[in-house]
């Protein structure tokens, strides 16, 4: 059985709560790599929303939070 919703930080634990989620922001011109399209260079950014790349063979519009896209 699992469980989607993340665990709650209640203020009396001893533990620290788990850091926020970085943010990945990209910029027009960078070399990108995408788990199921390869390498490709973003051609045009859409604030925190979304990436068009260019991976040679065709354009990808790549919507936040962009888990399979990572920066080179």
């Amino acid at each position: 059985m699992t469980n989607s919703a993340p665990r709650r930080h209640l203020p009396t634990s001893p533990f620290r709560p788990a850091p926020a989620p970085q943010i990945k922001r990209f910029a027009v011109g960078d070399r990108v790599s995408h788990d199921e399209y390869g390498l490709g260079r973003a051609i045009a950014v859409e604030g925190e929303l979304a990436v068009l790349v260019d991976f040679g063979s065709r354009q990808v519009r790549i919507t936040a939070p962009f888990a399979k896209l990572f920066l080179l």
